[in-house]
């Protein structure tokens, strides 16, 4: 199927429309995931509407409204006010947060046990990756990793970006979240070790194969890859499918791999070639 001509003018258009419609204006997506996705979808389709359907769809996915999200406004003067309840309180508001979104709903029962066989296999990282974030930070009261540990969150919410840099400065630590779409730009920064949780399956629905350069680029030691076991309503089992989405990922790159898997949740440790 030939590519549409689209001028720089109809790209601009497009563009703007899908930034400023009330689904995705106060998220403040970055320009170039919208770029492209139109780039890539224009390859597909002849007509610019359906182009436009197409990069919609994807963003859909990757946005993913149905997951769960804070209202941001209220969610920075709780916090706020937690923060100067202190103790049990700020560690409640944190609970909330992680109880927002289903990705780390889900994980809520098992958190500790989660990060505890993690490093026991991973030996505790100097520096993180944490990788399409999410609200995975709120997490950190429970991940019993050092203060001094280098952590870096990256997302291309916005608002959330901002949250978690005010939730980083009340645990007097440095404000490394990151607006960044991390698959047009992937990190830069080398690391002990990169959390990819709930991700690599709505990656691959964004751009089919996309997972192996992406981790290859990664300067990282290892990678953690976690995967639900079940679809988001339970009905359908993943596991098959997601352990093949990996898989198939590092084949022939002689990467090993540790399986770990608790309750609704596949992790996958990946030792990087050295």
């Amino acid at each position: 199927m030939s590519k549409p001509d689209l001028s720089e003018e109809e790209i601009q258009t497009l563009i703007t429309e899908i930034l400023a419609s009330p689904k995705y204006r106060d998220i403040k997506l970055p320009v170039e995931t919208i770029k492209d996705l139109i780039a890539r979808e224009s390859f597909h389709y002849k007509k610019i509407k359906d182009v436009k359907q197409a990069v919609k769809k994807k963003l859909h996915n990757i946005v993913a409204p149905y997951l769960g999200d804070p209202d941001y406004e209220q969610a920075n003067m709780e916090m706020e006010s937690a923060f100067q309840d202190g103790g049990d309180v700020f560690k409640s508001f944190c609970l909330k947060m992680l109880n927002v979104h289903a990705s780390t709903k889900e994980r809520i029962p098992i958190m500790e046990q989660f990060y505890d066989r993690i490093f026991s296999e991973t030996g505790l990282p100097e520096s993180i990756l944490d990788l399409a974030c999410g609200l995975n930070p709120f997490a950190l009261p429970w991940m019993g990793i050092s203060e001094k540990t280098d952590y870096y969150a990256f997302d291309l919410n916005y608002p959330r970006v901002q949250l978690i840099n005010r939730f980083f400065g009340y645990l007097d630590r440095p404000e490394t979240a990151i607006y960044q779409d991390i698959l047009v730009h992937p990190p830069k920064m080398a690391a002990d070790l990169a959390f990819f949780f709930k991700e690599a399956h709505r990656f691959d629905q964004r751009q089919k194969g996309c997972n192996r350069d992406f981790w290859i680029s990664l300067p990282v030691r290892k990678i953690v890859v976690s995967l639900p076991t079940s679809s988001l309503t339970g009905k359908h089992d993943k596991m098959e499918q997601h352990q093949r989405l990996v898989y198939e990922a590092i084949e022939n790159l002689n990467w090993p791999v540790k399986e770990i898997i608790l309750q609704s949740e596949i992790i996958f440790i990946i030792q990087k070639e050295a």
